[in-house]
Formats: C-alpha cells, structure tokens, sequence
C-alpha cells in the first residue's frame, strides 16, 4: 500500500488545531479509510496460520512492549482491533485453539512465547486477563476456572507486589468472567489507590498509573477521587507535538493512550471540553505521523518497525478521540482492551451488588 500520509495529513485542519472541517469532510473520512485499510493490511501480514500474530512483520523482529513481553498480546490485540471494526479475524478458529491451549489446569494462561518469565504472577495475571477478556470477546469461555490467579493476590496483600500499572487489571477480569468481583478485593484495591494518589491526581507520578486508577475506577461504576485534578494534570503535561512522551528513555509508549482515556472518561465531569477537544486534535495529528507505509504503526514518529502493540494503542486512541469510528451494536464494549470502546456517559459495574 502506498500513500503518504503527511502529504493527506497537510490537508486536514481537523487534526491541526481549532479550524472547523467544513469542506475538508471528505479529505479526512478518505484519509480515516486509509487508515484502517493500513491497519487491517498489516495484520494480514502478521498472521499465522496456526492463529497466532507476528508482533511485527519481520519474522525475528521480537516486539515492543506487551508484544515483546507476551506471545498472548499480539493474537489479543488482533482479536480487539478486528472486532472493533468488525472484521473477521484470518484465522479465527485457530486463534480461539491457541488461547484455549494456552491455559492449564490451575486456570493461568501461559505464553509459549515472550521475554517475560511465564511462571512469575504478573506474567500469569498479564495473560489470564487477556486471554479471558479475548476469549469472551469471541464468545468462547475458557476451559477451566481462571478466578484462582486473581484471588492469589488477595490472600494477603499481594497485589501490593505488583507496578502501580496493574491496578485495573482486577476490574477488567471481573467484568470479562461470569462472576464480578468480591466486595473484600474492590475494599483493598481502593484503599491502596487511595494510599497511592497526590493532590494533583496522579497516582505514581506517571500517566500509565493514573490511567489504571481511572480505569479501574470505570468499570466498578464509581467516581474518580480527584477527578478534576487529574485531568488538570493530563492536559497540563501534553507536549506541544500533541504527545505525552515525558520519561525517557522509554518514552511512554502507551502514554498517549492513557492521557486520552482520561480526558474522555473522567473529563466530562470538568468544565474543559475546549481544551479537551483541543488536546484531542494535537493527539491525532501526533498519532497519525505513526503510521507506516506497511499499513502498521509504530510507537513513536519515524519509530521503525511496525508493532502491534504499537497498532493496538494508537488505533485505540484515535478511537477515543472520535477520529476512527467502531462497527455499530458492540456488546460488552467495556472488555475491549483497555476501555477504548466505554461510553462516558454509561456506568459499568463489576462487584457484587
């Protein structure tokens, strides 16, 4: 596929600041199809046969982030972007045997591939969440009771063990298994976020951990603690290039999306929506300069290879800002990756009422 994508983005006012549209709907709705036709062009190069995605097109290429930690995050991320856009997956049945291969009889799902120790607890909650939220969004249940790798964190406080960016990995798997979550495990995972987060909102002192914490805080169905700090913070930190890359060396990959899901999520209870919406359209243009000629995306403008972890956060974003529009009649949108799909104006509820 060959078209330039700087040369289109020159001509869209939507992505460059406050401009209206006006006549240049049909400069950026071509542009928005060329878009995904990247995107699903690149997952047919990265698919196997036996159900499984390359994290890039090179066949030794390891991957970035969740793809290079994970063999799990490519064929999930695959199922999440296909399914948004309501797409039929290359392989599909062979990618539910994978996940359903992967899991053994004390409920994990482990990897066979990825960089991270398989046998570690975050490694096991990192793929029995996915797998899980994959599965159901394919209309599949796993094979055996997953909910044991989730209450060995709470036998105890083990939960504490883990990065700050794990927190709403709990929320998500109740809302994606058949059961919702114990009152005892909402009570402490509150608590710890409370402990955690500062005045200006945060939690960390970093955008990944402060999406969790929103996130979490979505898919229990209650408010966000300092929700107006927060997003203050979010908007205050995005750099003039529409990004929020702020700790290098590893400059945020997944940064951009965190920010977004704030500003959509917890922004609405703020009197900021011009700003928001400002920030939306300086996040676009930034994400669009992402996409390669292979139809993929990298992490970062002029970032080789392709990745799609890298594919799945950015097409994401570009869905919460309301750039890229989903497939119509998703059910259980709130499973779909990392809440790209939830409706701000809807409350969701995972705990046991």
């Amino acid at each position: 596929m060959n078209f330039s994508r700087r040369k289109v983005l020159q001509l869209l006012p939507v992505v460059t600041g406050g401009v209206a549209m006006g006549d240049f709907d049909f400069l950026m709705i071509d542009n928005q199809k060329k878009v995904l036709e990247g995107v699903r062009s690149f997952f047919q190069k990265v698919a196997n046969k036996d159900g499984t995605f390359r994290p890039g097109i090179a066949n030794d290429y390891a991957g970035n982030s969740d793809t290079k930690f994970s063999g799990i995050a490519a064929p999930t991320y695959a199922v999440i972007i296909h399914k948004t856009f309501g797409w039929e997956l290359p392989y599909e049945q062979a990618t539910i045997d994978f996940f359903l291969s992967c899991q053994k009889e004390d409920g994990a799902f482990y990897a066979p591939t990825g960089e991270g120790d398989m046998e570690l607890p975050l490694a096991k909650l990192y793929n029995t969440v996915q797998s899980v939220a994959a599965l159901k969004i394919l209309g599949i249940e796993p094979k055996y009771d997953p909910t044991p790798v989730i209450t060995y964190f709470f036998e105890g406080n083990r939960f504490q063990d883990l990065p700050l960016y794990t927190t709403s990995f709990f929320a998500l798997f109740y809302s994606a298994w058949k059961s919702k979550m114990p009152s005892h495990i909402d009570e402490k995972m509150r608590g710890y976020l409370m402990d955690n987060q500062t005045a200006d909102g945060y939690i960390g002192d970093h955008v990944a951990s402060t999406f969790h914490a929103a996130h979490y805080y979505r898919l229990i169905g209650e408010e966000t603690p300092l929700a107006e700090e927060m997003v203050s913070r979010v908007l205050k930190d995005q750099k003039e290039d529409g990004s929020w890359s702020l700790h290098q060396p590893d400059w945020d990959v997944h940064a951009v999306y965190d920010a977004l899901f704030v500003l959509k999520q917890v922004g609405g209870i703020t009197n900021r929506k011009k700003e928001i919406k400002q920030a939306y359209r300086k996040a676009n243009n930034w994400i669009l300069k992402c996409q390669n000629e292979d139809g993929g995306f990298s992490h970062f403008p002029g970032d080789e290879p392709s990745d799609v972890d890298a594919v799945y956060f950015h097409v994401a974003a570009l869905v919460e800002s309301g750039y890229l529009k989903p497939v119509k009649g998703i059910e259980n949108e709130e499973i779909y990756g990392w809440g790209h799909l939830m409706n701000p104006d809807k409350t969701y509820n995972c705990l046991i009422e």
